[in-house]
């Protein structure tokens, strides 16, 4: 399994994918609950890699992650430019819009809710694309 994580400074997405994309978990939570998050997951998931975005708050996010866990797990850094659009275009995919909604133009249409676990599931795709394409 694995593990994509969007860091942020107030919150964090999380995302649990299998290699064949199966996705079995995904959630926003406060950066405050991120580490014991991950920690409860692990005790459900099999994980054995995490991905995290290379942008903002990588590199503490990735020190911090490394002395916090009991058991650190191998961090893979994947390029998330882009990954905010494109995460706004998964959403409607994964939850399209219903009602009136329907007629607005998708790029004039606010998402309703934190999208950074749609980006943690992106950058674990992102990071598989890259495992197949060697």
């Amino acid at each position: 399994m694995i593990l994509g994580f969007d860091p942020g400074r107030q919150k964090c997405g999380l995302a649990v994918m299998a290699v064949d994309r199966k996705l079995h978990y995904h959630e926003v939570v406060t950066a405050e609950k991120a580490i014991a998050t991950i920690q409860e997951l692990r005790q459900v998931y099999p994980i054995s890699v995490l991905v995290m975005g290379d942008q903002t708050t990588a590199k503490s996010w990735k020190k911090q992650l490394n002395q916090e866990l009991p058991e650190p797990l191998r961090i893979i850094l994947v390029d998330e430019r882009y990954s905010t659009l494109e995460a706004r275009d998964r959403y409607w995919q994964m939850y399209p819009p219903k009602g009136l909604y329907k007629l607005i133009p998708q790029g004039m249409r606010p998402v309703p809710r934190p999208i950074d676990d749609i980006v943690a599931i992106l950058l674990i795709e992102r990071y598989l694309g890259r495992l197949v394409s060697y």
